[in-house]
Order: C-alpha cells, then structure tokens, then sequence
C-alpha cells in the first residue's frame, strides 16, 4: 500500500519527535538521522525495488527511510538496536502510513539470524558507520534470499567495497563482498542531510547477488586466506601465507598449483583466485 507523497519526515518533525522521546543520536550506536525528503526518495529510486517487495532495512532509527520504502510499496522488516526507536517506529508508520505492510525487530542486526514474514529479497539500509561492514557481510552470509542491496555508508567505505583488484583502497572488504555480489558505489549523499551532521562524507554502494566462485575449499577457509593475505599487505602471498600452509615453500607450491605469482600481493587478486589458492592450499 502506498502512503501519500507528503508522508515523509521533515527536519522539524524529527527533531520534535526526538525531543518528546529523549533520544540524543549517539555515537556509540552510529547514528545519523536523515532528516531530508528528497534523499530519501533518491535513495529508494536508486534501491529499483519491485511493488511488494520484501525489504529488511538496518537500523532505521526514526523512521525517515523506512517511510519512503513504504512509499515505493515495498513490504518492510527493521531491525532496530534501540528499544526506545523500536518501540516508537510502529506508532510512527501506523500514523503517516496506515495500513502499510511493515514489522520490527528489536535486536542487534549482527544477532539476527531470522526474520519474520517472507524471507527479504532487497536490504536497503542507512548503516550504523562503525558496523556497516560486519553487518552487510553478515546479512549477505545469513540471508540468501538477498538479491540486491542498497546502503548508505561512510564515503571511504563504499569505495572500499566496490573497489577492484589492484586499486589502492582494495582489501578484505572488497574481497569478501566480490564472494557474495558484485559492488558498485553508487550515489554520493551531502552530509547536510543528516542530523546530526556527520564530519564524514557519505554514499550508497549498491550490491547484485551473484553465485560465488567455484571451490571445494568452502567460504571459511577461502575467508581464511584472505584475511591472511592481508594482514601484512606489504608481504609477497608466499611470504604471508607460509604460515597458513605450514612453509614458505608449502605456500609457493600450492600458488602456482592455483596459477598465482607467489610474489604477488593479495591487493592484485580477484575472489576467484583466492578461491583457487585456498582450494589448493587445503
């Protein structure tokens, strides 16, 4: 059901509400209010969600985003850390849009290993930006109904997932996403929309399900050496992953069974070869 264009949160609504809840946006909790029409809107033409479609949203807070998905006729689940917002948000829903398809959850978002109603095909979500990360890794892992994802996060973030192999910002991020999806950042969103005003930059990084890459070695252990790979980024993969495979030359043998230069570097390989080093490797 479609609410009526007018029902969005404006800066002087969320401030109110704020106010009459006691909510103070927190830090420690990463939260960012978007307090701007026309945002939210960009964000939920950007997120291309088909009529009913099944959303779960991340974190969402007031419920400035949650409205226009509701808007777009999306069906919503949130799940929202803070009882004071989770309690609040369906009263907020029920009054700008009556009637909408729309449920919460109040939890961690990295504790949620099921969520009610029919399984999400879309996440579309602002993402706390000290977590975002972990969160969308986990869904993405916990939740193989996901087929396309939307979030909004820290600038440098977003380039970090949607980042290729050989570019500068490329590394664990860009990697375990690539397992998953394949990543492009997507539109930049001004600061000046959030309350409070962050002192970063922010954008969307959009996420389209693909099947990952073909291995016996399994996702752990191909999350294994990538971890691995990088947690010396100046190291030749020989060198960083010696350990790993019991010796420098155990190392070197297994990456040229998988076709990989041992004297390559983790930030110049695709998931794919990942994949084949970690398959040989076991």
């Amino acid at each position: 059901m479609n609410t009526r264009q007018g029902a969005l949160l404006g800066p002087a609504e969320i401030r109110d509400l704020a106010g009459r809840l006691g909510v103070r946006p927190t830090k420690t909790l990463g939260q960012n209010f978007v307090h701007d029409g026309g945002t939210v809107r960009k964000i939920v033409r950007a997120a291309n969600l088909r009529p009913g479609e099944r959303v779960v949203e991340i974190g969402p807070g007031l419920g400035s985003l949650t409205l226009g998905l509701l808007d777009a006729g999306a069906s919503v689940v949130a799940v929202e850390i803070d009882p004071v917002l989770a309690r609040q948000i369906p009263l907020t829903v029920e009054s700008h849009a009556p009637g909408a398809d729309f449920e919460v959850v109040q939890a961690d978002a990295m504790d949620v290993t099921e969520l009610p109603g029919e399984p999400p095909t879309a996440l579309v979500a602002n993402l706390p930006y000290n977590v975002a990360v972990p969160i969308l890794l986990t869904f993405l892992e916990r939740f193989g109904s996901l087929e396309h994802v939307l979030v909004m996060v820290q600038a440098e973030v977003a380039d970090r997932v949607a980042a290729t192999p050989g570019s500068k910002v490329y590394g664990i991020p860009s990697v375990k996403a690539a397992w998953y999806a394949d990543a492009r950042r997507s539109l930049a969103i001004s600061r000046n929309v959030f309350w409070p005003v962050p002192n970063v930059d922010s954008a969307l990084v959009a996420l389209e399900r693909r099947d990952p890459p073909s291995t016996g070695a399994g996702r752990e252990a191909v999350f294994r050496v990538v971890d691995t790979a990088f947690a010396q980024r100046r190291k030749t993969l020989r060198a960083a992953l010696s350990g790993l495979a019991g010796s420098g030359a155990a190392a070197e043998e297994a990456l040229r069974a998988a076709g990989v230069d041992p004297g390559a570097r983790g930030e110049t390989l695709t998931v794919e070869e990942f994949a084949r080093i970690a398959e040989y490797l076991a």
